[in-house]
């Protein structure tokens, strides 16, 4: 059960990181340029990880790599792009918080991972408390921004179950190190065909593109995608929540917006959402509990087979 905390955890970086980004993307990043942008995300994360692991894709992996690079890399990054340039930082991450019933479902559907009750009521939870904590009416709505998060969410989800069932064969840092660097070459020619030049940068842009390339994306990537091979897909979207969590107390924080009593009790359902969405064990016919997971290549619960390294 201690594996199976720690592994909550370190996945819980990746939703904070991107929370992150939408208020980073919105304050310093060029507004008008979303597939450079991307490219400029995934491409330098991608290569980052390749020279960590320098590994190229063997059999399926290779077209694997270009599928999931176009889904979870280059598509996903210019629409959330898109969606941070639109809408305020809360409201943009707010949309992600249908995330966790999305991947329960696409889970049962795709790697048969019956939803358990826990993982649909922690979703509703955790949905009622981000509605409470952003959908307060004190800012605009914008229907293209609320379209474009709509579409991020339901590919990123779709991206990160067919990453799920494709996570054999290829270590995590190996298989993410593929799907960026396939996502940034994929999206390059039609950001230069789209939006010509690329920009110039300013120096804050310049911290803003490394923070993306490198925390929101080479790091919260690889602990995402080792999140998701060793728990339920439905306890990885509860952890998803914290992506709107983020997004509100840096609102709080850093904008200066006012946190109420209404935002507060929709804070403590969104952490009690994750709390019930959490890995469980379950009873051996003999009385005893039996692990939740089994780790890819037989070993334990939470620990990296010697197959599939982190």
């Amino acid at each position: 059960m201690e594996a199976n905390v720690r592994w909550v955890l370190l996945t819980a970086i990746a939703p904070v990181a991107w929370g992150a980004n939408y208020f980073v993307t919105r304050e310093f990043l060029p507004a008008d340029h979303p597939l450079y942008g991307a490219v400029l995300r995934a491409l330098p994360a991608g290569l980052v990880l390749l020279a960590l692991r320098r590994r190229l894709p063997r059999g399926a992996w290779w077209w694997r790599s270009a599928v999931l690079g176009l889904l979870n890399m280059s598509v996903f990054f210019v629409l959330v792009y898109a969606a941070s340039q639109l809408l305020p930082t809360s409201l943009a991450s707010t949309v992600m918080a249908l995330s966790p019933m999305a991947m329960t479902l696409m889970a049962w559907g795709l790697v048969s991972e019956r939803p358990r009750s826990a993982h649909l009521a922690g979703a509703v939870t955790g949905l009622a408390g981000v509605g409470l904590m952003v959908l307060t009416g004190s800012e605009e709505m914008h229907a293209k921004g609320l379209l474009v998060s709509v579409a991020a969410m339901l590919v990123s989800s779709f991206g990160h179950i067919l990453a799920k069932r494709w996570s054999t064969g290829a270590d995590v840092l190996t298989s993410t190190a593929w799907q960026l660097t396939a996502g940034g070459l994929l999206l390059l020619p039609v950001a230069v065909a789209v939006e010509g030049t690329p920009p110039a940068f300013s120096p804050p842009a310049l911290l803003g593109f490394a923070y993306t390339a490198l925390v929101a994306t080479s790091l919260a990537f690889v602990v995402w995608f080792a999140g998701l091979r060793r728990l339920p897909a439905g306890t990885v979207g509860m952890i998803g929540l914290l992506n709107p969590v983020t997004g509100v107390l840096l609102g709080t924080l850093l904008a200066a917006e006012m946190l109420t009593v209404q935002q507060v009790g929709g804070l403590v359902l969104v952490l009690t959402g994750v709390v019930l969405g959490r890995p469980v064990r379950a009873k051996r016919p003999g009385g005893t509990r039996s692990p939740a997971l089994s780790a890819p290549g037989g070993g334990r619960p939470g620990e990296p087979s010697a197959r599939d390294p982190l």
